[in-house]
């Protein structure tokens, strides 16, 4: 069905003379939120502002650009608009109908063989793709949490974690190069953008797309850990991802130097983001409650403590 012209204001607002009725699906970085709208007709529809001001027509691009390669593993965008007013910006999708985010074997290996799939795309053959995406790039991660290795030691003891192990780590990030291989990457493959849809995996939302480096996508796909997206990752479970993962790439890497530059760059992100998470615990918060936030803190804390050990014993 061709969907109104008039579907959306002028001034990026959904139409709801049009509408039978609307429900928020969930809230962006500046506050506006993606909904599900109905039809009279009864069919449904997904309305999708601007979330974050800096990927202004980024999603758009992306999928006009990159994903017309790809299977249907993504939902389509069915009418946009682009202009220099952020709350001008917006997307009508198809919609995929009632999603489960449930972070289990069946999700996790089957986003890793897609990820896997996309990461074997040659990047010359992809045009422009952006080199950076909404989070600093890993390089200046590592030059954060070296800057602020102090305030983190102070951490530990809360956190419940060893000083030898992180003293290691930091030992061995001063004198360790990370692989300069280049992927097409999701660029934000945490449990919230991946979900069951009718029995097939989707995934959602594409606006953070960038070139990177492999473990990028997978440190979001197996530890990065969300205050709306719990999730429980083991050592034996973490290894299987990452084996599978290693299975369907198609460029040459040798499997154990992969193996453990992941745990290092994973063991770097989790120091970050348990500073991040440090910060807004502080600050209350913003839109996320206490109770989520320790949740997603104990996660990072657990990810860096496995990945950590893998990295410095060879063992969890």
């Amino acid at each position: 069905m061709e969907l109104p012209a008039n579907m959306v204001h002028p001034d990026g607002t959904l139409n709801e003379e049009l509408i039978l009725k609307k429900e928020p699906l969930y809230q962006g970085m500046n506050g506006r939120f993606v909904e599900r709208f109905y039809l009279p007709t009864k069919e449904s529809y997904i309305f999708k502002p601007l979330t974050n001001n800096g990927q202004l027509g980024k999603e758009v691009w992306v999928h006009e650009q990159v994903l017309p390669l790809f299977p249907a593993i993504f939902p389509k965008i069915l009418s946009y608009s682009i202009n220099d007013e952020p709350v001008r910006n917006w997307m009508i999708l198809e919609d995929l109908g009632q999603l489960s985010h449930d972070f289990n074997e069946d999700s996790a290996l089957g986003a890793a063989k897609w990820a896997a799939w996309w990461h074997s795309l040659p990047i010359e053959k992809l045009g422009d793709v952006p080199r950076v995406g909404l989070k600093p790039q890993f390089k200046e991660i590592v030059t954060d949490i070296c800057r602020r290795k102090d305030e983190f030691l102070r951490l530990l003891p809360s956190l419940g974690m060893e000083r030898n192990l992180v003293d290691m780590i930091y030992a061995l990030l001063d004198r360790f190069v990370f692989s300069e291989k280049l992927v097409l990457t999701h660029g934000d493959l945490h449990s919230g953008n991946f979900a069951m849809a009718k029995g097939q995996l989707m995934i959602l939302d594409w606006e953070h797309t960038h070139l990177n480096v492999p473990y990028w996508d997978l440190y979001h796909l197996i530890d990065m850990s969300h205050p709306l997206f719990p999730k429980k990752m083991t050592v034996s479970f973490r290894e299987r991802i990452l084996s599978s993962y290693l299975d369907q790439i198609e460029f040459e890497v040798d499997r154990d130097a992969f193996m453990k530059e992941y745990y290092l760059f994973a063991a770097v992100f989790s120091i970050w983001m348990i500073l991040l998470i440090q910060k807004d615990l502080q600050g209350n918060g913003g839109k996320w409650s206490a109770v989520q936030l320790q949740a997603q803190l104990q996660e990072t804390v657990a990810s860096l403590r496995q990945c950590g050990a893998a990295l410095v014993y060879g063992k969890s």
